[in-house]
């Protein structure tokens, strides 16, 4: 049996930054959020890709036991639970053969729509665009309340939870909604880490070939010196960073 039909964008079968252990990533294709710095646009469109059907993309995976076997399967994006059936099917042929799986959402899919695939994942990597939900909506066009709600799921069902947060020099990059997020972060015991993430530019040329207009090229890195401090606030409040 061949299973959901899907469409990837593509796999990466040594994984190291996108939860516990060496990993095989799957990155799936289309995603509903615009956001600003995003720096994989080349995998917004749900139409593109290349299609595949979970039995062979498991079987794929199985090949590489001998390498993740200690880490396991992150499905991520674009935004995966956006073909939540195939993400779900995925996860659940990968539980089978023994592999921890994760996934990592934007948080930009209705809980209801995503609950199959949550369902099968041992951990999410959520990302936090902005804690405030009209800065969210300014900076992917989405606004967090999706997001929060997988959150409060994965507190009810004791999931695992590393929290993502991209730091924005004039979005996000300020101290009162940071501290706002550390503190809301921390009422969570389903989070285990933290992970702030300094914007870059190293996607700025995919939107020039997509002839997207890249409203961030003239926004500075965070520096090290402010990335020091915003770790400071999520530390200060007894939240672990990865």
């Amino acid at each position: 049996m061949a299973g959901k039909i899907g469409r990837i964008h593509s796999v990466e079968s040594f994984g190291a930054v996108d939860g516990p252990g060496i990993r095989f990533i799957v990155f799936m294709q289309g995603c509903p959020l615009r956001c600003k710095f995003c720096h994989n646009p080349d995998t917004w469109n749900p139409k593109d890709g290349t299609e595949i059907d979970t039995e062979t993309l498991a079987n794929q995976i199985e090949s590489y036991r001998n390498f993740i076997k200690k880490g396991g399967v992150t499905v991520s994006g674009g935004e995966p639970l956006l073909q939540t059936e195939f993400v779900a099917d995925l996860l659940k042929r990968c539980k089978e053969k023994g592999f921890h799986t994760a996934i990592d959402t934007s948080g930009g899919i209705p809980l209801e729509k995503a609950l199959p695939a949550l369902e099968q994942a041992d951990m999410l990597l959520l990302d936090m665009k902005d804690i405030d939900t009209d800065g969210a909506k300014e900076l992917t066009g989405m606004g967090n309340e999706n997001a929060k709600a997988i959150l409060e799921y994965c507190q009810e069902h004791g999931k695992q939870v590393w929290l993502r947060h991209v730091v924005v020099s004039g979005y996000t990059l300020d101290r009162d909604k940071l501290e706002r997020l550390a503190d809301f972060a921390k009422a969570y015991s389903c989070i285990e880490k933290v992970e702030l993430l300094p914007f870059h530019k190293m996607g700025e040329y995919k939107w020039k070939e997509l002839r997207e207009p890249y409203s961030l090229g003239d926004t500075q890195e965070p520096t090290k010196e402010e990335m020091t401090w915003v770790k400071e606030i999520f530390t200060s409040r007894g939240l672990q960073l990865n």
